[in-house]
């Protein structure tokens, strides 16, 4: 288990987040419960109807608006003690209890996830301000990883590392998607997950989708199947992929794409270095698949962010001129899909160091065979 996020923690990312707010032209931000609110404050509320939102401005304290039911929920968090508390209770207007610290012709940064009724409730109370959603707004406010946030990121991908080691060794062939994904999901708790996000299984021809729900289909032997999962370790994402043959002698083309796959993904990563353009990352892998003959089924970006969520900022995509800087930290996963036919997906999540890149996996990337 990792150390807690202490107060000061808290109180150093509001600060950080108010500068760059104010470098970014913006008054401040208004956070909703979500990934933004937890990385700010340690306090993790279910979003609903009722207003909870913290106000991060420049020179001000952080005043976080919470109901009154959910008070001391929210004075359990990690980082209280790091804003000024208010709260509000039902038939009370909770925008005007926020609007004293707000500048009333300012424009601020607001979360993704708000609520729609919320941001129309604060124009309402404040008509002269103007808003932007924090991904276009503030892209990197929780890009680059301190030291804390990427032990906890190595030891999730280390703990996929361990699922995935365990499941090559349970049966595939006979058994369906949904059984091999429901011992991903287990393997994934039983190695300290505590959220599983997601558990592609795509054997054969679903193989060929990269978003796959596993589904009822029987695994045949001569199958390749794409693994694709991950979720939530002491707070931080794991996201891995491999590619398995159920047997142990693959037609060519499938080891023959999976080998162009391998180059590609070994390629991008041997790319990663400080002030690199994150669609440099896209270019590269996407080079090799071309040059390979298989450039039109790449049918996605390179790569996501990776921290509080298993996708966000920044994005390896072409057309993000953003350089990379240590501490970020994404996914590298070319893949090749070839409709009806099956699919090759490898990926690691890797963070930039000083002098190039680190993964935070490292289960072999050639092709496995499973039972």
């Amino acid at each position: 288990m990792s150390e807690p996020f202490m107060t000061a923690d808290f109180q150093a990312r509001m600060a950080r987040a108010a500068t760059t707010a104010a470098d970014a032209g913006l008054a401040g931000l208004v956070v909703t419960p979500g990934p933004d609110l937890t990385y700010l404050t340690g306090y993790l509320p279910v979003n609903t109807e009722r207003l909870t939102a913290l106000v991060v401005a420049p020179g001000a304290e952080p005043v976080l608006l919470v109901p009154r039911l959910e008070r001391p929920d929210a004075e359990r968090a990690a980082g209280a003690e790091a804003v000024r508390m208010a709260d509000w209770v039902d038939g009370q207007d909770p925008f005007a209890v926020l609007v004293p610290s707000m500048d009333p012709v300012g424009r601020y940064g607001i979360s993704d996830n708000a609520w729609a009724m919320h941001l129309l409730g604060f124009q309402e109370a404040l008509p002269g301000t103007s808003y932007a959603s924090l991904t276009a707004a503030l892209p990197m406010l929780r890009a680059v990883k301190e030291p804390d946030e990427l032990a906890r990121l190595a030891a999730a991908g280390a703990a996929a590392d361990l699922t995935y080691g365990a499941i090559l060794g349970v049966p595939f062939a006979g058994r369906t998607e949904r059984e091999v994904a429901a011992d991903l999901a287990a393997l994934l708790i039983e190695h300290g997950h505590s959220q599983v996000d997601f558990t592609v299984v795509g054997s054969g021809p679903n193989g060929a989708n990269p978003h796959h729900e596993a589904g009822d289909r029987v695994i045949q032997r001569g199958d390749t199947v794409v693994l694709d999962f991950g979720g939530l370790k002491d707070g931080y994402g794991s996201d891995t992929t491999r590619t398995v043959f159920v047997g142990i002698e693959p037609p060519k083309e499938v080891q023959e794409v999976h080998d162009l796959v391998r180059r590609a993904q070994q390629a991008a990563f041997d790319a990663v270095a400080p002030g690199v353009a994150c669609q440099e990352i896209d270019r590269v892998a996407r080079a090799v698949i071309t040059e390979g003959g298989y450039g039109e089924y790449f049918i996605h970006r390179t790569g996501h962010g990776i921290g509080l969520t298993t996708h966000e900022p920044p994005y390896m995509i072409e057309g993000e001129t953003r350089p990379l800087v240590p501490g970020m930290c994404f996914s590298i996963e070319p893949g090749v899909y070839l409709p009806g036919r099956f699919g090759v997906r490898i990926e690691d999540i890797v963070t930039v160091t000083e002098d190039g890149g680190l993964r935070f996996n490292g289960t072999p990337h050639e092709l496995a065979f499973v039972n």
